[in-house]
């Protein structure tokens, strides 16, 4: 069992940054695939970035070069770096984790960001 909980999401004027982090327990943390993936009113759920646990990194077109994941397994906690931020971003971000041993896969609870002037 694996549990998530992020942090980080607000209220940011466009062009503004956020950093969200996703903070897991209850597993090595370093055997599991990360990701972010966000759901905007009326929309669906969507991946935004995921990191492996090598490190590997992949974007949603909309965020890249605008948004970085990246990962600490010394403190079982991966972190979504948001710069530019534009009013389409706001949504509901999610952190999303794959224990690798299993493929069982575990939600964070959400953290709302919104960006608006």
């Amino acid at each position: 069992q694996v549990q998530l909980v992020e942090s980080g999401g607000g209220l940011v004027q466009p062009g503004g940054s956020l950093r969200l982090s996703c903070a897991a327990s209850g597993s090595r943390f370093s055997i599991i695939n990360m990701s972010w993936y966000r759901q905007a009113p009326g929309k669906q759920r969507e991946l935004v970035a995921g990191i492996t646990s090598s490190g590997t990194t992949n974007y949603a077109d909309s965020v890249k070069g605008r948004f970085t994941i990246s990962r600490d397994n010394a403190k079982n906690t991966v972190y979504l770096q948001m710069n530019s931020l534009k009013p389409e971003d706001t949504a509901v971000y999610y952190c999303k984790g794959v224990v690798l041993s299993s493929w069982n896969s575990y939600w964070g609870q959400g953290t709302q960001v919104t960006v608006s002037s």
